[in-house]
């Protein structure tokens, strides 16, 4: 059983998601505020295997949250706003989030997003390496090396990684990345992938000038190709 935490100051609407996502098979735990979430992220025995994390609470705000936490842990963390502003989105994206969706928000969309960040972050239900260069890529331990030093990614950045490296050379669509990074379908003024792939720049580029980068096709999409020797 999956285990979720859901952190977020309005206890009435805790309240409905815990009891909502408990019928559908999880356990769920609730934190209301930036302490408590990451307390219970430091207790190995209460960690959750994904977090639901709100923007706006009081003391530690969500995004402080999230900048910690992303400092030690992997875990996916799909961010909840009221506020829905795309500035939200971005900044929750930058810091590391791997969803992000406004709110009020249908409980069974959260519930496919869930499922859909789950699913991505299994160990071991995926095989085959893949060597880009510099880049090695090992779908089944989740993993991605860059001369032998590990790259500290997301769910959803190693998602997005592998989808272009297993496409190496080749354009990818946003909306295509959009259902093989996050397992959904891209919305209109979605700039998720951007983000992602921004961080993924960023963290390559950082481990090794030989890395392989990722180039940008104006209004089309993403190709990975391989760094000059």
């Amino acid at each position: 059983m999956s285990r979720i935490l859901i952190a977020d100051d309005d206890r009435a609407l805790c309240g409905l998601l815990a009891e909502y996502l408990r019928r559908e098979g999880f356990a769920v735990d609730l934190a209301h505020d930036g302490e408590e979430a990451l307390a219970r992220l430091h207790n190995a025995a209460q960690r959750p295997d994904l977090l639901i994390l709100d923007v706006m609470m009081p003391g530690r705000d969500g995004l402080e949250t999230l900048r910690e936490l992303r400092m030690k842990y992997r875990l996916p963390v799909i961010m909840l706003s009221a506020r829905g502003e795309p500035v939200d989105r971005v900044v929750g994206l930058e810091l590391g989030a791997d969803d992000y969706l406004a709110k009020p928000c249908l409980p069974r969309e959260l519930l496919a997003r869930i499922r859909a960040q789950l699913r991505r972050n299994v160990p071991g239900t995926a095989s085959g390496e893949l060597q880009l260069g510099v880049l090695r890529l090992l779908p089944g331990e989740r993993r991605a090396l860059v001369e032998e030093h590990e790259l500290s990614l997301t769910g959803a950045e190693f998602q997005l990684l592998l989808a272009l490296a297993q496409r190496a050379g080749e354009l990818v669509d946003k909306a295509a990345l959009t259902r093989l990074a996050l397992g959904r379908e891209l919305e209109r003024y979605d700039r998720s992938i951007d983000v992602h792939v921004s961080r993924l720049r960023h963290k390559l580029a950082e481990a090794s000038a030989q890395s392989p980068r990722i180039d940008a096709v104006r209004g089309a999409g993403y190709v990975l190709v391989a760094g000059v020797p």
